[in-house]
């Protein structure tokens, strides 16, 4: 889901706004060979990493004159809400129109973002294109499987019911972004191989995979949010449907580059923002009609019927104070990749700074309390 410019921040605790415009325009500065070797992948992974005992401990206090630029929209929205923008005190947050995988690596190697909020596979990817980078918060979905982000879309007249009916079938494929592991994991769990169907490259953006099915260009995608049901909608009448598939799909972290996690101003100031988005996580989900209104409708143009169908769908959120299970799944994720798409191996656990592990966590519990209170 794309997201409308920025807008002028609400509170002078809150640094300039820093546009796309800008990002891209760092990242054209960069040399050319430098950068079209970055994307192509060719440096190996792992490639002048900084090892997590070179990280200092985290300052307890951010020092005067830190500021941090953030590519979080969605929190940035929630901060102003809910008011808790006011506790970002004593250092600058610079907030970018930026989401994604793609737009927020090239961001990390302009220089032009100390950290972004992504999915599971971004991290995974960026590591494999030699840039060093670590999560350092975690947001999921209680009952995940009950609440998935994704739905397998089936083209009308594709005759597909379940997974196993994939095979022989075209299917969209975004390699690099959490739709195109989705993919893998799919036909892993159907037990077919990719060449059992015809992977079909497209990206994975507004609603080109719900064109794409309606079109017949391909016969499944995968669909998420506010494109399920509006797929259904329009295409149910005419055999459009959806199959779930059964996984976790669920993921959301905040990356950053190690090289900005080992400047021990940044790195402090990183971890008020991350106990200040885990309250501003609490605050989405114990405030849904304030949610709906000031973010679907308002700052993402939605009606109330399709914000409301997104906070429906969404279920309770889980944030952990140990990240052991979810390096675990981490891991299963990264094997798929490395053997369908031959990848180096990596160990999930380097991509995490264990110093914000409970950041997080802890102010998303507190907060409940508080409120509780």
């Amino acid at each position: 889901m794309s997201f409308p410019p920025s807008r002028p921040p609400l509170s002078n605790h809150l640094g300039p706004a820093f546009s796309r415009r800008r990002a891209l325009g760092a990242l054209l500065a960069i040399p050319a060979a430098g950068l079209l070797s970055a994307c192509a992948g060719t440096a190996t992974a792992g490639a002048q990493r900084i090892s997590q005992a070179a990280l200092e401990p985290l300052a307890n206090s951010v020092p005067a004159g830190t500021t941090i630029k953030v590519g979080d929209p969605s929190i940035k929205v929630a901060l102003e809400l809910s008011g808790l923008v006011k506790e970002l005190d004593g250092f600058a947050v610079e907030f970018a129109n930026l989401s994604g995988g793609p737009q927020t690596t090239e961001a990390f190697r302009a220089n032009a973002l100390d950290v972004g909020s992504v999915a599971d596979i971004p991290p995974i990817h960026a590591t494999w294109t030699g840039l060093d980078v670590r999560i350092i918060a975690s947001v999921f979905r209680q009952d995940a499987v009950n609440h998935p982000i994704y739905e397998l879309g089936i083209a009308p007249g594709a005759g597909i019911t379940t997974l196993e009916g994939l095979r022989g079938k075209k299917v969209a494929y975004s390699p690099g972004q959490a739709q195109g592991a989705l993919v893998l994991r799919i036909l892993d769990k159907a037990g077919l191989k990719q060449d059992d169907v015809k992977l079909v490259e497209l990206p994975s953006t507004g609603d080109t995979y719900s064109t794409a099915l309606a079109s017949k260009q391909v016969d499944a995608a995968p669909l998420g949010g506010v494109q399920i049901k509006r797929y259904l909608a329009k295409y149910k009448g005419d055999g459009g449907s959806t199959i779930r598939h059964g996984l976790r799909d669920d993921p959301g972290h905040l990356y950053s580059p190690a090289k900005v996690l080992a400047d021990p101003a940044k790195a402090a100031a990183l971890a008020k923002y991350v106990e200040v988005w885990g309250k501003a996580q609490r605050w989405i989900e114990d405030h849904p009609a304030e949610w709906l209104e000031g973010y679907y409708v308002k700052d993402q143009g939605l009606t109330r019927e399709d914000g409301q169908y997104l906070i429906d769908s969404s279920g309770k959120r889980d944030l952990p104070t140990s990240w052991t299970e979810a390096i675990t799944r981490h891991q299963e994720t990264i094997d798929l990749l490395a053997r369908e798409q031959k990848k180096p191996q990596l160990k999930a656990a380097d991509l995490y700074d264990t110093r914000f592990e409970a950041i997080a966590g802890n102010a998303f519990a507190a907060a409940g309390k508080a409120g509780a209170a």
